[in-house]
C-alpha cells in the first residue's frame, strides 16, 4: 500500500478489466465468422447475441459497488471503501447486484446453461470446429483464465478484496471456492437453454433486477 492506495494499481484499472473480460467473447465470435464453417459461423452468431444479451446487465450489476464507495472506478478505492465499512454484498443492492453478475459471468465463460455457442452435440463446439493445435489451445487458456480471473474480481467488488494476512487469507480461500461451487452447481443442474430463451432471460431477470439494484444503491441500501 503506497498512500491508501494498492502499490499496483492506477485510476480508472476497473474500466480496463472490463474491456479485458469482452475480449475473449469477440475473439471467440470472430474466429467463429472467419473460419467460414457453417456450423463455426452459427456459433459465432449464437455468441454474439448472448454477449449481446448479458452486457447490459453485467454492467449495470457493476454499477453497484461504484455507486456504493463513492462513485470510483479504481478497484484499489473501492477495496479501501470495503475496508472501512461493511462489504458491498452486505447491503440489499449490492447482494442483488453479485448475483446479477454471477449469472452473466456463468454467460461470458459460455458454461451450461449458456454454452449454446459451444454445444457440442449440436453444432459439433461450434467456433471451435475449424480451430486445432496452438490456435485451440489459446482459445481454451483464455477461457481458463477467465474462470480464475472472475471469482477474484467478484470478491474484490463484494467482499472487501483479498488480504495476505493468514485468517484473512483463508477467508477469501473460502469465498472463492464457495463462487467456484456455486458456479459448478448451476453448471451441473441445469440444461443447456436455446439462445432466444437466454437472450429474454437476460433482458427481463437480471437487467430489470440490476436496474432495481442499482436505485438502491443510489439511495445507499
Amino acid at each position: 500500500m503506497v498512500n491508501g492506495m494498492p502499490s499496483i494499481g492506477f485510476i480508472g484499472d476497473l474500466i480496463v478489466v472490463v474491456y479485458l473480460l469482452i475480449i475473449p467473447p469477440i475473439a471467440l465470435m470472430l474466429g467463429g465468422f472467419s473460419s467460414g464453417n457453417p456450423l463455426s459461423s452459427l456459433g459465432g452468431s449464437r455468441e454474439m447475441k448472448l454477449m449481446l444479451s448479458y452486457e447490459l446487465p453485467f454492467l449495470l450489476a457493476l454499477a453497484v459497488p461504484i455507486l456504493k464507495s463513492n462513485y470510483t472506478i479504481t478497484l484499489g478505492q473501492i477495496i479501501i471503501y470495503q475496508q472501512s465499512n461493511l462489504p458491498v454484498i452486505a447491503s440489499i443492492s449490492g447482494a442483488i447486484s453479485f448475483f446479477v453478475m454471477l449469472i452473466c459471468v456463468q454467460a461470458k465463460l459460455g458454461l451450461v446453461p449458456f454454452d449454446m455457442s459451444e454445444a457440442e452435440t449440436e453444432i459439433a463446439s461450434g467456433p471451435y470446429i475449424e480451430y486445432s493445435g496452438k490456435a485451440l489451445a489459446i482459445f481454451k487458456l483464455a477461457k481458463a483464465i477467465t474462470l480464475f480471473i472472475a471469482p477474484i474480481l467478484l470478491i474484490t467488488l463484494y467482499f472487501g478484496g483479498i488480504k495476505f494476512t493468514p485468517g484473512s487469507f483463508l477467508k477469501n480461500i473460502l469465498e472463492y471456492a464457495s463462487i467456484l461451487v456455486i458456479m459448478i452447481v448451476i453448471k451441473n443442474t441445469n440444461p443447456r437453454v436455446r439462445i432466444d430463451q437466454a437472450m429474454r432471460f437476460f433482458w427481463r431477470i437480471p437487467a430489470i433486477s440490476a436496474i432495481i439494484a442499482v436505485m438502491l444503491a443510489i439511495f445507499r441500501l
